[in-house]
C-alpha cells in the first residue's frame, strides 16, 4: 500500500507541475511608412554630334535624346542654357579649331527647328508631367550656312536644367 501511496503522490506532482506552465502571450502593431517627396532626376544625355563636314554651305540638321524621371504627375520644365561660348540661347557657338574660332548653332524643340529651346521657363522650355518612369525628349540641332572656319574640331558644352 505504501508503494501505490507514493506512486500516486508521484503522479499528483507531475499534473500539479504541468499545470503551472500555463503560456502567455500578447500582441501589438506597428505601422511601415515611407514619404516620397517631389523629385526629378536627370537619367540619360546623348552627345549632339553634328559629324564631319566640309565648307558650311547647307543646313546640317541632327538630333538627341535627353531622358528625365520624375514622381508621377509632378510638373516640370526642361530650359538648355546659351553653352560656354554663345551670347544667348538664340546665338549658341561651338569655339575650336586652331585660333579659337566660332561656328553658331542652334537647338530646337521641334523638327522643323522653328521653336528654340532656351531655358526661361513659361517662354522657351519644355513643359511636361512625370509618370513615374523616364520620358525621352529629342533635342533638334542646326549648324545654318556660315563662313566656313579653319578646319579642326569644335565644341560647346550647354547646360541642361530641370525644374520641378
Amino acid at each position: 500500500m505504501r508503494y501505490h501511496r507514493a506512486f500516486a503522490l508521484c503522479g499528483l506532482a507531475i499534473l500539479a507541475s504541468g499545470s503551472a506552465q500555463a503560456v502567455t502571450s500578447i500582441t501589438t502593431t506597428f505601422q511601415a511608412k515611407l514619404t516620397i517627396s517631389t523629385q526629378c532626376v536627370i537619367t540619360n544625355t546623348n552627345i549632339l554630334d553634328f559629324g564631319t563636314n566640309g565648307v558650311l554651305t547647307v543646313n546640317v540638321d541632327l538630333a538627341t535624346t535627353v531622358s528625365v524621371l520624375c514622381n508621377n504627375l509632378a510638373p516640370y520644365t526642361i530650359g538648355l542654357d546659351a553653352g560656354q561660348f554663345g551670347s544667348g540661347v538664340t546665338a549658341r557657338k561651338m569655339q575650336g579649331g586652331p585660333s579659337s574660332e566660332l561656328i553658331s548653332y542652334s537647338l530646337s524643340t521641334d523638327a522643323a527647328r522653328n521653336t528654340n529651346w532656351g531655358n526661361t521657363i513659361g517662354t522657351d522650355t519644355v513643359s511636361a508631367t512625370g509618370t513615374g518612369t523616364a520620358q525621352t525628349f529629342t533635342i533638334f540641332g542646326r549648324v545654318s550656312p556660315q563662313t566656313t572656319p579653319r578646319p579642326g574640331a569644335y565644341a560647346d558644352t550647354v547646360t541642361m536644367t530641370v525644374t520641378y
